[in-house]
């Protein structure tokens, strides 16, 4: 960490002759005065700056080690194995969606129009005039946040709701994905989902391996093999995981998806069996078991899980006619500015002028028209809706309704074939329209027939363009 000098400590290298003084007109300081001047400064900056830190510091990922079947024998304490991704809670609603709309100039600046009415000096109108149309914009504004953040916590709670099979010393019960902890036993039927980061221990097959889909982890169609534990997998009956004593050692959490490292490690035997275990003996959360039924010990649960780690906090999303129209906000309002300057200008400077150029401003704020803001969210909120409703692309899920416009404003299309075929084919299409897309794909089908078929289905203006490759 660099040190960092004050204008002090450069001063303190200097002679006798300016240091001595200085000294003493600091110590003169101390007390309720040096409070008064500079001290609460200084105990406002320690004590946010002491909030914060203890606001952001996160826990220290350790090692673990977990025993079979028994939770309560976990040293740490682990988070619960639930998904969030919703960007707010009760209380950081109302503050994050105002955040994010006046963060813009186009909404800070009609704010700022509407708070100079409560002036006097500057009022030109009645106050719902200028009120109505902002808290308009920002019902509807918020009506929408709250509709994705009420869907967003429906597909959570669907997610954390199902119900998988835990195997304890009386048998199987049923708990839900919220409530598994660390060391217990999952079961998990095939087409399944894995609910959080294990160690495969057994395996219906008798091969003592399965396959999982991994396509919901790292975008990689192809299934991926799995081998089981074999001091665990060896064993004659399913009951029998717990007449043994046995845990698993496992590094601590980190993101790489490709990598584990741990030791399973059985004390009950003579001498005791120790197996070092890889990543093929591991299952991640969010994939899906592909053959066969498995069952495993969890490991990480919850915010320490691989595809949890891996993936970034929600954030809203703008799209690019929204930084559009930002810009175009701002150049509107320099024009205003210019404007009111001259009318200023020619009236001579008298009087109080710089009230006259507020007022002039106010007066010419109808150039930037809020009609606009409301056009454009309610705009979105019907593409949004015509997209899911739309009969020629059923199953379409509409999951924020902030850039649903970013479908029309394609600028390259990138598709590839791989875990197929042993050809490796990009497709590159610059889109502008319906148009320029076909010219493309008819020049590809030119170039190599034999590898394209092309469907198109549906009016001009509204088709499916579907591309086919033969293989």
């Amino acid at each position: 960490m660099p040190l960092m000098m004050s204008e002090e400590g450069f001063e303190n290298e200097e002679s006798d002759y300016h240091t001595l003084p200085r000294a003493r007109i600091m110590q003169r300081k101390r007390g309720l005065e040096w409070f008064v001047c500079d001290g609460w400064k200084f105990l406002c900056t320690s004590c946010c700056g002491w909030l914060i830190n203890i606001c952001r510091r996160k826990k220290e990922l350790k090692a673990r080690t977990v025993w079979l079947g028994c939770p309560e024998k976990c040293e740490e304490k682990h988070p619960r194995n639930s998904i969030k991704n919703q960007k707010y809670n009760v209380f950081t609603f109302i503050p994050g969606v105002l955040y994010e709309q006046f963060k813009f100039f186009l909404n800070l600046y009609f704010l700022v129009i509407s708070c100079s009415q409560f002036v006097p000096a500057l009022k030109i109108g009645y106050l719902y005039t200028y009120w109505a149309p902002l808290g308009f914009v920002l019902a509807v504004t918020m009506t929408r946040e709250a509709i994705d953040e009420f869907r967003r916590f429906q597909r959570d709670k669907e997610v954390n709701s199902q119900l998988y099979s835990k195997l304890t010393v009386r048998g199987k019960v049923q708990v839900k994905s919220s409530d598994i902890q660390v060391g217990d036993l999952i079961i998990v039927e095939k087409n399944q989902r894995i609910p959080s980061d294990m160690v495969f221990l057994r395996t219906s097959e008798k091969a003592g391996s399965c396959f999982i889909r991994t396509d919901q982890l790292d975008g990689e169609t192809d299934w991926k093999l799995k081998v089981a534990v074999s001091c665990t997998q060896q064993l004659p009956a399913l009951g029998d995981l717990f007449s043994i004593s046995a845990y698993v050692y496992a590094q601590k959490p980190q993101m790489d998806i490709h990598s584990f490292e741990g030791t399973f490690t059985r004390e009950d035997s003579d001498p005791p069996i120790h197996e070092s275990l890889s990543i093929e003996n591991t299952l991640w959360a969010s994939t899906i078991v592909a053959s066969g039924t498995v069952i495993g010990v969890v490991i990480y649960t919850g915010k320490e899980t691989r595809s949890v780690m891996n993936t970034s906090n929600p954030k809203n999303k703008v799209g690019l006619l929204d930084l559009e129209l930002n810009r175009l906000t701002k150049a509107l309002f320099l024009a205003l500015v210019a404007l009111s300057i001259v009318m200023v200008t020619l009236q001579g400077f008298v009087g109080p002028w710089y009230r006259n150029l507020f007022r002039f401003l106010l007066l010419f704020s109808y150039i930037i028209p809020i009609s606009l803001r409301v056009n454009l969210d309610m705009g979105k909120a019907v593409y949004g809706w015509m997209m899911m409703k739309d009969e020629n692309i059923p199953g379409t899920v509409v999951r924020t309704s902030t850039i649903p416009e970013e479908l029309g404003r394609l600028v390259y299309l990138l598709t590839d074939k791989t875990g197929t075929s042993p050809l490796l084919f990009f497709l590159f299409l610059y889109c502008q329209n319906c148009i320029s897309i076909l010219k493309q794909l008819e020049f590809l089908l030119k170039m190599s027939p034999n590898y394209f078929t092309i469907t198109v289905k549906g009016s001009s203006y509204s088709g499916i363009l579907r591309i086919r490759l033969k293989v």
